[in-house]
């Protein structure tokens, strides 16, 4: 994938919580937050949340990141403690979400930070980086939950086996064998929908008036 476009994290409504702890605290924290806030961004959008929600999920992450820092002793690196915590808000949302009734996922989001390219990048490029995360996402979701996240921290992070072993707390041979099997997965939903794509084109090309 292309470049993404280093967009400033906003810095509200997390400023709200400044005033309610030491500076040193605060300056721990705002650096851990501008230093991470796209990875956790990615995380909470590729795990599956409503890309209209997810600007939400994010700022709880770091609501409990902002109670928890004091808990983070460094043993980790600040990636798995982060997923971690991503983990359980993402699940927590997904639970409630699924308690309301009528809700229809959306597209991706309009901003999608996923999509966002290089200033640098021509129109189509722009436009083709665009398709390529629609793809992705819809890619992910064939896969099931345990697959899904190992294949994004391996394939899409670059996390190492041993980090995602202790961010998911499962035995590293669990990690191997999941993410196998969620490559296979993957490019066989690569390769099916590049047929439908291809049969839906050619049959367009074949309809249209000579």
């Amino acid at each position: 994938m292309t470049s993404l476009q280093h967009a400033e994290p906003p810095s509200t409504p997390l400023d709200a919580v400044r005033g309610t702890v030491p500076a040193r605290s605060w300056a721990e924290f705002e650096a851990l937050y501008r230093e991470h806030f796209r990875f956790v961004w990615r995380i909470v959008r590729r795990l599956g949340t409503d890309p209209q929600l997810v600007d939400d999920v994010v700022q709880d992450v770091f609501l409990v990141v902002h109670r928890r820092l004091g808990d983070f002793q460094g043993r980790s690196s600040a990636k798995t403690w982060l997923y971690g915590i991503v983990r359980r808000v993402v699940a927590d949302h997904r639970r409630t979400q699924r308690r309301k009734p009528g809700l229809d996922t959306p597209g991706p989001a309009e901003g999608d930070l996923d999509a966002m390219t290089s200033g640098e990048q021509s129109p189509q490029a722009s436009v083709e980086q665009a398709e390529r995360v629609r793809l992705l996402h819809r890619l992910l979701a064939e896969l099931d939950d345990d697959k899904r996240e190992v294949f994004v921290l391996s394939e899409l992070e670059g996390l190492t086996m041993a980090e995602i072993a202790e961010a998911l707390d499962v035995n590293p041979n669990t990690i191997s064998s999941r993410l196998r099997a969620a490559r296979r997965e993957f490019e066989a939903a690569l390769d099916r929908v590049t047929r439908e794509d291809d049969a839906f084109e050619h049959g367009v090309e074949e309809r249209r008036p000579r």
